[in-house]
């Protein structure tokens, strides 16, 4: 019986094993933590998040992002089927958006279905001996033998085996058009320039919670109390009203208080899908991240800050990074630090910031070159502001942003394709690199990122690295020459030497 199970999600991820990884995408994460007294951190369980992204033929793309929980073995085995379901020939160019997301939704259907036959068996064996342990059972006398203790671990093995779920968060490319598929608590953001210059951050969906209003409404008419599932905040542990996998709010949902009223199964594994969005001649980038990373922002900062935070922190990690890898892991190491710092300082949040569950973050970009380090605003970049607009389930009302970002001059561009770049997929080549500057306003950046140079508080680097000295120095960046000569006249006793500030 488990042959049968792990031969049958070997054969998925065989199937998938050959598909090429796409190269315009980076994938960060970090594991779960528990902070202690001291602010150190330990793991308490093994990474459960999942991902993929394949670059299938007829210019189709996947990615997805799986928040798992009670282990990693639905996420593992979504990642695997979902591809085997949508890259193995199903889709291609011909297909209509009614086609695409019927398609999208039939794949989630059969993740879910094949998952459960891959425990089939274990549900059965688990039944069968759960009914010697029942106290009514007459045919038993072993409750307190060996043998009844044998029964007991087995049935520990067993739950570990079957029990768990994950939610999910897809995104598909096809005809360079983006379609987003939500199960769950996962979150899709995509940041695109406009035509005016204007990029705009936009969260696509909403995500399946104990406090969507819609959501609500549906487990209503299912005859669940709606009213405390949202008091409670939770169904079975987790905040999530669809996932997949799951046993116990698949199958044993009149055991649970909250559910037990429904008429049929109220925990779903079927995808809300928003699309198609048209990708032509789009800049900017789409993140997918997993509900831990999410949280993890949310806690620290406010869940009204979080869109335009990681929307900050990926533009300036693109900005310094040559690898989207690198920048992806980047951005969830600030925000693990971040998370981390508010739980030290012991400020107002710092209750929230106990504990984080594992992050996923997956940026793929769009026509957006990556970093070259001796780039700056000065060398024909372009000034954009940023306006990063959010809203979240219990309110329709919206706050945003500005930050900045200097794009590459468009001259470097066409149709918003890098025309040096000779690399496979139009992958951007390094020399073309957006910088970021990240105020809270663009007035500020654009006069002092743009100035020619006299009397300016920065100099133009030229497009070599400076050489350094016969100090081993290199001459300064931003020149604090005339702070200085400002800090010691207002400071006659000579503690402008003494201090060690400035140069020496």
């Amino acid at each position: 019986m488990a042959a049968q199970r792990r031969n049958l999600m070997q054969s998925h991820q065989s199937w998938t094993d050959d598909l090429p990884l796409c190269q315009m995408c980076g994938v960060g994460s970090a594991p779960n933590c528990v902070y202690g007294p001291d602010g150190k951190g330990t793991q308490s369980h093994t990474n459960e998040d999942g991902h993929l992204r394949f670059r299938g033929e007829d210019g189709c793309f996947l990615y997805g992002v799986f928040n798992g929980y009670d282990g990693s073995r639905v996420a593992s085995f979504a990642s695997q089927c979902l591809t085997a379901e949508l890259l193995l020939g199903q889709l291609n160019s011909s297909h209509t958006d009614n086609d695409v997301r019927r398609i999208l939704t039939q794949a989630f259907d059969v993740v879910e279905k094949s998952y459960f036959e891959t425990i089939d068996d274990a549900l059965a064996e688990k039944a069968h001996l759960s009914n010697y342990l029942l106290p009514h059972n007459e045919n038993v006398s072993f409750h307190h033998s060996s043998q009844s203790q044998k029964v007991q671990e087995r049935l520990k093995e067993l739950e570990q085996e079957v029990s768990g779920g994950a939610t999910a968060v897809v995104a598909l490319i096809l005809n360079n058009k983006l379609y987003i598929a939500n199960v769950g608590t996962n979150r899709a953001l995509l940041c695109k320039s406009s035509s005016d210059g204007q990029n705009q951050v936009l969260q696509i969906g909403r995500p399946h919670s104990t406090d969507n209003e819609d959501e609500l409404q549906r487990l209503a008419a299912l005859g669940v109390d709606s009213s405390r599932v949202k008091q409670a905040g939770q169904i079975a542990g987790q905040s999530s009203t669809r996932r997949l996998g799951d046993y116990r709010v698949k199958f044993n949902y009149n055991e649970i208080d909250l559910l037990s009223a429904a008429k049929t199964r109220p925990i779903i594994p079927e995808p809300e899908i928003h699309g198609s969005q048209s990708l032509d001649s789009v800049t900017g980038f789409l993140l997918l991240m997993s509900e831990g990373l999410i949280n993890a922002l949310e806690s620290a900062h406010g869940a009204d800050q979080a869109n335009q935070d990681i929307v900050a922190m990926v533009a300036a990690e693109l900005a310094q990074q040559t690898s989207l890898e690198a920048a992806a892991q980047s951005v969830v190491e600030r925000v693990k630090r971040l998370h981390h710092d508010v739980y030290v300082s012991g400020r107002q949040r710092a209750t929230y910031c106990s504990r984080h569950e594992d992050m996923t973050l997956l940026i793929r970009t769009l026509n957006y070159p990556l970093a070259d380090g001796a780039l700056t605003p000065t060398q024909g970049g372009r000034i954009y502001p940023v306006s990063v607009p959010y809203s979240n389930s219990q309110s329709t009302s919206k706050t945003s942003v500005t930050l900045s970002l200097v794009m590459p001059s468009q001259s470097t561009l066409t149709n918003g394709t890098n025309t040096a770049s000779t690399l496979e997929e139009g992958t951007p080549t390094p020399g073309q690199s957006p910088t970021a500057t990240l105020q809270s306003t663009n007035t500020q950046t654009q006069s002092s990122s743009s100035s020619s140079g006299d009397g300016s508080l920065f100099r133009q680097r030229g497009s070599q690295a400076a050489q350094p000295d016969e100090t081993g120095r290199v001459p300064p960046y931003v020149d604090f020459s005339q702070f200085y000569r400002l800090w010691g006249s207002d400071h006659n006793d000579g503690q402008s030497t003494q201090g060690g500030l400035g140069p020496q």
